[in-house]
Formats: C-alpha cells, sequence, structure tokens
C-alpha cells in the first residue's frame, strides 16, 4: 500500500490549521487517515510546527513519501535529517552517539535560530507599540490644545458681546432728559416775571411822554397867540 505523509486541513475559513497524517495516498485528502504525527498552525509568526519526530522517521523509514510542504516541516524539525543519519548509521557510515549527537547539535542551532527570531519580532512589535503610543499622546495633546484655543476664542468672543452694549447703557439714555429737568420748566414764569417788570415801566413812561407832547403843543400855543397878538 502505498503511503503518504501530508496535510489534513482543519481549522475555519481564513484561518486554517492542520494535521501532519499519514495515510493511503489513494485517500481522500480530508479523509480517512492511518496515523497524526503532528500539527501546523500558520495562523502564529512565526509559525507553530509541532511533530513526533521518532514516528515521522519510523514511517518514512518504512518508505512514506511526504508531500513538498509535509517535507518542509518536517525538514523544519530535524525529522528529514535524523531519518538520513539513521541512513548512515545502517549502513556503518557513522556510529549512533555520533548520528546522535549531529542531531542535537543540529536541533540546538534551530532552536537559537527560533528564538532569535521570537526575540526579534518581539522587539518590533515594542518599538511598534512606543511609536503607536508616542503618535496617540501627542495627537490627544494636539486636540487638548484644539480645544482650549477654541473655548479662548469662545469666552473672547463672549466678552466681546457683552462689553458691546456697556457703550450705550441705559443711564447714558437717562440723561438726555437731565438737562431739561423739571426746575428748568419751572423757571419760565421768572421769565414772565421779568417781562411784566419791564412791561410796568412802560405803561408808566407812556404818560409822562404824553405830558411831554401837551406840554410842547401848549408853549407852541402860546407862542403863535404871542405873535398873533404883536
Amino acid at each position: 500500500m502505498p503511503l503518504k505523509l501530508r496535510l489534513q486541513r482543519h481549522g475555519k475559513k481564513g484561518k486554517p490549521f492542520y494535521w501532519l497524517v499519514a495515510a493511503d495516498s489513494r485517500a481522500k485528502r480530508d479523509g480517512r487517515y492511518l496515523e497524526k504525527i503532528g500539527t501546523y498552525n500558520p495562523n502564529t509568526n512565526p509559525a507553530t510546527v509541532i511533530i513526533d519526530i521518532d514516528r515521522a522517521v519510523e514511517w518514512l523509514g518504512k518508505g512514506a513519501q511526504p508531500t513538498d510542504t509535509a517535507r518542509t516541516l518536517l525538514s523544519y524539525k530535524g525529522a528529514m535529517l535524523k531519518h538520513h543519519l539513521n541512513g548512515g548509521v545502517r549502513k556503518g557510515a557513522i556510529t549512533q552517539e555520533i548520528a546522535d549527537k549531529k542531531l542535537a547539535d543540529w536541533l540546538k542551532e534551530k532552536e537559537a535560530k527560533i528564538q532569535a527570531k521570537k526575540d526579534n519580532l518581539l522587539k518590533a512589535n515594542e518599538e511598534d507599540k512606543i511609536k503607536r503610543l508616542a503618535a496617540e499622546k501627542q495627537a490627544s495633546e494636539k486636540r487638548l490644545e484644539d480645544a482650549a484655543a477654541k473655548e479662548a476664542a469662545a469666552t473672547q468672543d463672549v466678552s466681546s458681546t457683552d462689553e458691546a452694549p456697556a457703550a450705550d447703557e441705559v443711564p447714558a439714555t437717562d440723561e438726555a432728559p437731565a438737562a431739561d429737568e423739571v426746575p428748568a420748566t419751572d423757571e419760565a414764569p421768572a421769565t414772565d416775571e421779568a417781562s411784566a417788570a419791564e412791561e410796568t415801566p412802560t405803561t408808566d413812561e407812556a404818560p409822562a411822554a404824553e405830558d411831554a407832547s401837551d406840554k410842547d403843543d401848549e408853549t407852541a400855543k402860546g407862542e403863535n397867540n404871542s405873535k398873533n397878538t404883536d
């Protein structure tokens, strides 16, 4: 029976999650399988790969052929390297101790690379977070400054509006009648009294003027009579 090591899709739309399984090559991709030997989650950064290396190597030893993606995952976790070293041990090219040491050194180096990548991603995320916080703080301060400027402008407008009627206050309008107060109106009889006082001597002086005229007439008549007598 031809065997395959391949991925079986699970998860939901937009967020796939895969199982690494050993299955009959004639079975459907998501159909029946012989054994589940690992998982692959591409939704994380870096991707999460969990594989039972010993079981994968055993299936590889039985002739199971991995698909391209499955081979990449097996190489990523060191299963393909272990399978290759086991072949060298079987042939007598190397001892089992040397093979185990090579595998351990490779896994240690691989783990260091993975950890370095995680640290770089974490550092990048922290720097990005600091930048976003600084940008948000700057935007918040700008909003506060704009709000304070608007409030100051509104207060200034209200003050200007309140000062405008102050120039034309009601007392200024009430001062106009003060110039023509009632006492000023009551002084009119004083003017009439003055006129009356002036009119009285005028009336008395009129006969005096007439008496003078009569005397002159009489004098003129006497002179005429004297002349006539002469």
